[in-house]
């Protein structure tokens, strides 16, 4: 059996966790900084990377302590080593280098989104690949087919923001507070979704990929126009994004007939109404669904852990001098989005 101790500290959640190859999360420990952030209607790099210096050690003691095992005990520590907030990311896969040339233990880093891209696996043993993956969070927002351990192929990504950026900006002009997407769900749930009209961009072109920009000004449109409560700007733009996720996900899936299933991942794959909506199109297309449990869609370290144990029994670790990137795409090969940003 092979065990893990997986780092996180990418954006706004340090966490640290063991995790086996028999897909036992021994010990998961996470610390927020939504205290930390909220005055300011998201997160402050700086803040965030001062913060998982303060948490992390005392989180890895804890999770150790938990689990009953010494760093002696683990086969290789995995840390995130990007992309995300680079002053997060440093101080997560420096930890790791520490502690691996310590006590001797290979280290493994991480790309963040195979995290969430592997993360259903470790929620369902049965999920073999290849899957279509839509990667849905905070600052992406692709759909990937997923044909092994660091074997990706970019179908779709978004040219503009992501539509976890789109949840955090509509929040933040809605008056919702922080963090955003959850407080655009709960306002939505008490919204008409076809009180306002707004736009679906892309939906129904043969552009492959997402945009958020226009929908994001159109919210605030609405909002300045003072004629629709808030509830129901909050409902229409969810109904909006999720039209959007669909139509652009039943493209990726006409040219992915070989696929196990359709898998959603990332901190937005937490929003019950894009998880029904996929699963509904799932059902039509007849092919399977998977999404992970909730706790595991939010970033945290058993996904990272778990990465960790399949990269490591896939003979992949890494040298103590291996960087932490800003930007690290899972297809390095896709080819750039038309009137994409870097980010893309």
């Amino acid at each position: 059996m092979t065990l893990i101790l997986g780092i996180e500290s990418s954006c706004d959640e340090t966490a640290a966790a063991l995790v086996t190859s028999t897909r036992d999360v021994l010990a998961h420990k996470l610390a927020t900084q939504e205290v930390t952030h909220r005055p300011y209607g998201g997160v402050v790099p700086e803040l965030a990377a001062r913060a998982h210096v303060e948490v992390l050690v005392p989180l890895i003691e804890a999770a150790l302590a938990e689990a009953g095992v010494s760093l002696n005990d683990v086969d290789a520590i995995a840390a995130t080593a990007g992309p995300g907030l680079i002053g997060g990311v440093m101080v997560g896969l420096v930890t790791a280098k520490a502690l691996c040339h310590a006590v001797g233990t290979p280290l493994v880093a991480v790309n963040h989104l195979e995290g969430h891209a592997l993360s259903p696996r470790l929620a369902d043993a049965t999920l073999e690949y290849p899957y279509l993956l839509l990667l849905v969070s905070g600052g992406h927002c692709q759909l990937l087919r997923v044909m092994g351990v660091g074997r990706y192929q970019r179908l779709a990504t978004t040219i503009d923001d992501a539509a976890g950026e789109a949840f955090d900006k509509t929040a933040k002009i809605l008056g919702l507070g922080f963090p955003g997407g959850p407080a655009v769900e709960r306002a939505a749930h008490a919204g008409n979704p076809k009180a306002v009209p707004l736009p679906r961009p892309l939906k129904g072109s043969d552009e492959p990929h997402f945009s958020f920009a226009g929908l994001k000004s159109a919210v605030l449109r609405a909002h300045q126009e003072q004629r629709y409560a808030v509830v129901d700007i909050a409902a229409s733009f969810q109904a909006a994004v999720v039209d959007c996720l669909i139509d652009r996900t039943k493209r990726a899936l006409d040219r992915s007939d070989d696929v196990t299933a359709l898998v959603v991942a990332g901190g937005v794959a937490a929003n019950k109404s894009i998880r029904a909506a996929l699963e509904a199109l799932a059902m039509a297309r007849g092919v399977r669904f998977v999404a992970p449990p909730l706790w595991l869609c939010t970033d945290n370290a058993a996904m990272i852990g778990w990465a960790g144990v399949e990269r490591f029994e896939a003979g992949l670790t890494d040298a103590l001098d291996v960087p932490a990137r800003p930007r690290w795409p899972l297809d390095p090969d896709a080819e750039k989005a038309r009137g994409a940003g870097v980010k893309a």
